[in-house]
C-alpha cells in the first residue's frame, strides 16, 4: 500500500513539474505577453530598430530621432516582428535600448542573409 501512496505523488509531482514548464514555455522570447520574462527588446541588426515587447512599439530611427510607433515605415522594406532576422536583448532595464546601437551594430553587423550565429545578447 505504501508503494502505490509513494507511485501516485510520484506522478501527481511530475504531472504539476510538467504543468509548471508548459506554462513557462509559453512566456517565452516568441510571446507578445512577456513581461515576466527578462526579454523585453528586439533588435533588428539589418535596419537597426527595435521592438519592445512589452509597449508593444517599434523604436526606429527617422530624421536623426528616435521614434516609437506600432508599426514600421513602408519603406523599412516588410520588415515585422516575425518576418525577419531578429536578436533577442536580455538583462535590459529601461526605456531606451538605442543608447547601446554603436554595441549592437558591433556585435550583430549589418547580414544580407538575416543570419546571426547567437541571436540573444545581454546588457549589463
Amino acid at each position: 500500500m505504501k508503494t502505490k501512496n509513494k507511485v501516485i505523488l510520484l506522478m501527481l509531482f511530475l504531472t504539476c513539474a510538467f504543468s509548471n514548464a508548459q506554462e513557462s514555455k509559453s512566456n517565452g522570447p516568441n510571446s507578445l505577453d512577456n513581461e515576466s520574462t527578462e526579454i523585453r527588446y528586439y533588435y533588428f541588426p539589418n535596419i537597426q530598430a527595435y521592438f519592445d515587447l512589452n509597449e508593444k512599439v517599434y523604436l526606429y530611427k527617422d530624421n536623426g530621432e528616435w521614434i516609437e510607433a506600432e508599426e514600421l515605415p513602408k519603406y523599412y522594406g516588410g520588415y515585422s516582428l516575425y518576418n525577419k532576422a531578429r536578436v533577442s536583448i536580455t538583462d535590459y532595464v529601461g526605456d531606451e535600448p538605442y543608447l547601446h546601437l554603436e554595441t549592437h551594430k558591433k556585435l550583430y553587423p549589418y547580414n544580407s542573409k538575416g543570419r546571426f550565429q547567437n541571436q540573444t545578447i545581454t546588457n549589463n
